[in-house]
């Protein structure tokens, strides 16, 4: 470092995690209190010193309820009334991201799977590097569609993950959705796709949001065109209320016998349902139906949701 960045460094570490105060780090620096001043703010503009306000869980009665009826644990993220949908997913996508990195600073060698979509995407942006950290990311479903590989959106996502948890990270590059189910069959049987399959078989935790055919936040495997409008409306007619990991699902949490899902790339919720930590992320009330098919489909260990979500949730499984 130069002379400056390392007083910068020196001044930042005395304050904030040795606990002097700017008299003592002064002393110890042997300059004056105003010129540690100065370094303490040219170390927060420099990027050396980050500071944030970590909004805290709150111990709900919904997330009490959400717990004991699916023995998973809930983290209910308290968001102020007034708050759009936007910086909704924003704040529990925080909390999200920082339960995410402590996992990965404190597992060996993890395997961390993680889907796309919009919710997954603020999750990975807000992560902080774990330089303990050495996991492996791998994409969980395909992204391309008719128009797009998809390899730049989760691309995107992946590397980002990369950066802040790992050493390396592996792309998934086939349809979310493929024409026909024969064809998924036979690239299945492939040598680099079975090496894929395995390496998802092996993961020791799977990050992944639930998208809604509808909602004030668009899920991006419906808004982004991997599927025509007639594919949609035969969802619809069919019960299907969303997704995970792009395999479809009704409320009760069926979706063995949805026809669509014989062609999605996605882990269905049997196989999911293997993986032993899986955090799924909710920032929308509008995803509650999807939500509550997840939940039923058993492919949730972990919940970070906000607490009006949390309390929509409860009601819709009460009116059953």
């Amino acid at each position: 470092m130069g002379d400056r960045v390392s007083e910068m460094y020196r001044a930042a570490e005395l304050y904030y995690e040795q606990g002097a105060t700017m008299d003592g780090v002064a002393r110890h620096m042997r300059t004056s209190r105003s010129t540690v001043s100065r370094l303490l703010r040219d170390a927060r503009e420099s990027g050396i010193v980050r500071i944030s306000l970590v909004r805290p869980e709150q111990r709900t009665a919904a997330g009490e309820v959400l717990a004991g009826m699916f023995g998973i644990e809930v983290h209910v993220i308290p968001v102020p009334d007034l708050v759009g949908d936007v910086e909704r997913l924003r704040l529990v996508a925080r909390a999200a991201a920082q339960r995410l990195a402590a996992y990965a600073a404190e597992a060996v060698d993890p395997v961390i799977g993680i889907a796309w979509g919009t919710t997954l995407e603020q999750v990975v942006h807000q992560l902080e590097p774990v330089p303990q950290s050495r996991a492996t990311i791998v994409q969980i479903n395909g992204a391309a569609n008719p128009s797009t590989s998809g390899i730049p959106y989760a691309g995107m996502i992946l590397q980002d993950a990369g950066r802040a948890l790992g050493e390396r990270v592996v792309q998934f590059p086939v349809p979310a959705f493929f024409d026909e189910a024969e064809t998924r069959d036979v690239l299945w049987r492939e040598r680099f796709v079975r090496r894929m399959l395995d390496l998802r078989r092996r993961m020791d935790v799977a990050v992944f949001s639930v998208g809604a055919l509808s909602g004030q936040v668009a899920s991006h495997v419906y808004a982004g065109g991997y599927l025509s409008g007639d594919e949609i409306a035969d969802l619809e007619a069919d019960g299907v209320v969303g997704d995970i990991c792009t395999v479809m699902l009704r409320q009760d949490g069926s979706w063995a016998d949805v026809a669509i899902n014989r062609r999605a790339s996605g882990m269905t919720p049997e196989e999911l349902g293997a993986v032993p930590h899986r955090l799924c992320v909710v920032g929308s009330p509008g995803k509650t139906r999807a939500l509550v098919g997840a939940l039923r489909a058993g492919v949730v260990t972990d919940l970070v949701i906000d607490d009006a979500s949390a309390r929509n949730t409860v009601a819709v499984l009460r009116a059953g």
